[in-house]
């Protein structure tokens, strides 16, 4: 089977749009550019089908350099017959590799290899063929000074078949099917820890039994996080006399003194060998889906906060509210650097909100102030409160801004190599007022799987949800495109092409050399090749560059093109830009070239309509309900405003802005079955919610949505 195939099988797309989408991947094309620039070529696949063909194709190779160790390994202990390499090179299955590989796996010394060395091979295949008769009489003849019984001879060749019969591929296929039908997944609470408060957030799984194949992923993940504190023991298992049965159909064929001993050995292979492999392995295989759907609802967060609204080019006044140790402010300009901070005392302990009142309308005025980034931390509502008291000559926009993963940025070496100067609480309150001019910019800086949009994200495989985010946050800064000239080097490493040492290397060429003028300029930073401005130039912007194209998600390499479209037009290119009356008159067909077909065409004349165009809507100033500061003044039946915050499997958690966030539950999201919470609600959006029960002792709020 070749990969083509191999992908094709699973994912039904032609084998001409998987090959060229193989190709343009072997040709080092990063999947942002392919599905944009490389439509025609890959017959219109997505960024999704095309992370599926790359994804598919590792699995091929994996399983290709899988075999081939499983066929070296067997070969070298002789033992590769004809029969056996077919099996091999015609299987695709890693688990059936792995039960074909089994019987010549190197392992420990096991009580069937001390049973042959007794000397008891010969007898264990005799039973085995289930034709003997006077059975005592066939294992006396295999005593001597190791095998001093008929009892110990007959235990000796018990063990060698129960051996067998864990390596017979037919019961393992079975009992696998069994077990991913029927098995159950029981916790039971330790004993020990039954008083444990820590557990206590466990309760419901102290005494907890559900079938492996329909649990919920998060349940899952929650029952072997509680497995994993030390608090519960699972287990995993099926009806005991429906698998031995299924292994019994498998090995005996007759009725006599032989048939008793291969049911001895059937029950121990099973409860020894097969039962405990099996489990673990179904244990795995359904862990390995949760993991995948918990990193799906985590990518999906991510990519909704990464392009959630920018408020965009504003001057900002940005707060990190606290009580003690007051409230951190800082003053950034358009671009967001920082201008000025100061520490104000509006709250307990020290109650100086005069003072403060003053300090803040004199930032407000001096650096002309046009919006209010707060921090969704301790003390935010009532900072809120505070704000809005001021008597502002010109009032700012105020915005509540998530902080999550500030405390992290604040004290990474990105942050000290931008503010070396000052400490983490000035450099968290310029990334809480960042975030509100441009999330994505931000957020970027910061290990995304602390930005705290998702659950179980320490439980899950972690080198697949690196991978996974890291793909996520790629696509949303290609999506949106950067500008060249004051991305970060965290912003540009994301870049298709680029990565983070190039970013590092046109970082410092700017620093050497200005601003750049046009992406052309970019081929001269140290170690920037062609294919790498290939992939990376139309994902950068310049504005006011000396070629207009420059500011738009149209490649360098259609600029021809563009330019040939404004000649035949009788206009200039930067005439023909946004010029929608002009661009409808052009005919497509007659600008197709050996590289660019109608489908890259038709991409290029939607972005002339409009250029470099920001997919992300404009940031918009919510209000919570001024009555509600705390979880004291919730009541049941109160209808309040709130933001989603959170997205999980199971609902949504929304901001009513106080502390403590609320759950809305799946089946309260609306009437009717709702399989997916993402298909209801999204990051960030803007809510009315129902209060239906509160336990302040818990700190637990039940919400159901107002639609």
């Amino acid at each position: 089977m070749t990969s083509t195939l191999y992908i094709k099988n699973t994912l039904q797309l032609s084998e001409q749009n998987i090959n060229a989408t193989l190709k343009l991947l072997a040709e080092d094309c990063t999947i942002p550019f392919i599905s944009r620039y490389r439509k025609d070529a890959t017959g219109n696949l997505d960024e999704v089908q095309i992370e599926n063909i790359f994804k598919l194709n590792k699995q091929f190779e994996e399983i290709i350099k899988r075999k081939e160790s499983i066929l070296k390994s067997i070969e070298e202990q002789d033992a590769l017959t004809p029969d056996l390499k077919n099996k091999i090179e015609q299987s695709f299955d890693l688990l059936e590799l792995e039960d074909l590989y089994l019987p010549y796996k190197k392992k420990r010394k096991t009580k069937a290899d001390t049973a042959k060395e007794k000397g008891l091979e010969p007898l264990a295949k005799i039973i085995k063929e289930q034709n003997s008769r006077n059975l005592e009489d066939i294992a006396s003849r295999y005593l001597n000074e190791n095998v001093t019984s008929i009892e110990d001879a007959l235990q000796g060749a018990r063990d060698i078949i129960a051996e067998w019969i864990n390596e017979n591929m037919y019961v393992r296929k079975n009992l696998r099917r069994l077990f991913q039908r029927k098995a159950l997944i029981s916790s039971k609470i330790i004993k020990s820890k039954l008083e444990d408060e820590a557990a206590k957030k466990y309760q419901q799984y102290f005494e907890w039994e559900e079938n492996l194949n329909k649990i919920p992923s998060h349940r899952l993940l929650a029952i072997l996080r509680a497995e994993t504190e030390g608090f519960v023991k699972t287990k995993i298992e099926v009806d005991k006399i429906e698998a031995l049965d299924i292994i019994a159909d498998a090995i005996i064929n007759s009725n006599n003194e032989c048939t008793d001993q291969i049911e001895l050995a059937i029950k121990d292979s099973y409860k020894r060998l097969l039962e405990p492999a099996i489990s673990n392995e179904i244990l795995q295989e359904a862990k390995a889906k949760a993991d995948i759907k918990a990193i799906d609802i985590f990518s999906e967060n991510l990519r909704q906060l990464l392009l959630d609204s920018p408020l965009g080019e504003k001057r900002i006044l940005a707060i990190d509210p606290g009580f003690r140790s007051g409230c951190k402010v800082v003053c950034l300009d358009e671009k967001g650097d920082l201008i000025y901070n100061e520490t104000i005392f509006p709250h307990a302990p020290q109650n100086e909100s005069g003072m403060a009142m003053k300090k803040i309308r004199s930032m407000v005025n001096a650096n002309q102030i046009e919006a209010i980034s707060i921090g969704n931390g301790t003390a935010s509502r009532e900072t809120e409160f505070f704000i809005k008291k001021i008597a502002f000559d010109k009032p700012p926009l105020v915005f509540v801004v998530s902080e999550a993963g500030a405390s992290i940025y604040s004290a990474s070496k990105i942050a000290r190599d931008e503010f070396p100067t000052y400490d983490v609480t000035v450099r968290g309150a310029i990334s809480i007022g960042r975030r509100l001019q441009d999330p994505l910019a931000e957020l970027v800086k910061i290990e995304a799987k602390s930005i705290g949009v998702g659950q179980y994200q320490h439980d899950v495989d972690q080198t697949l949800l690196k991978n996974e985010l890291d793909s996520t946050v790629m696509k949303c800064v290609n999506s949106v495109g950067i500008n060249l000239n004051t991305a970060s080097k965290s912003l540009l490493s994301y870049v298709s092409g680029i990565g983070e040492k190039m970013a590092e290397n046109i970082v410092n060429y700017r620093t050497e050399n200005g601003a750049f003028e046009d992406r052309k300029q970019l081929k001269k930073v140290p170690r920037l090749g062609e294919k790498a401005f290939q992939q990376a130039a139309a994902f950068i912007r310049i504005t006011n560059a000396k070629n207009p194209l420059d500011n738009s998600a149209v490649h360098p390499e259609a600029y021809k093109i563009v330019e040939k479209m404004a000649k035949d037009l009788g206009l200039k290119t930067e005439n023909l830009i946004g010029n929608r009356e002009h661009i409808q008159k052009i005919n497509p067909e007659k600008y197709i070239t050996s590289t660019i077909g109608i489908l890259g065409i038709k991409d290029i004349l939607k972005e002339l309509e409009k250029p470099g165009l920001d997919p992300r809507k404009a940031a918009k100033v919510f209000e919570f309900d001024p009555t509600v500061k705390s979880i004291k003044n919730l009541k049941i039946g109160m209808i309040l405003p709130g933001i989603v915050n959170n997205i999980t499997a199971f609902g949504c958690f929304v901001d009513v802005g106080i502390k403590e966030s609320g759950l809305v539950h799946i089946s309260q999201l609306k009437e009717g079955f709702v399989s997916d919470v993402n298909e209801v609600v999204k990051l960030n959006q803007h809510v009315q919610v129902k209060v239906l029960e509160v336990d302040e002792d818990r700190k637990r709020v039940q919400l159901s949505m107002v639609l």
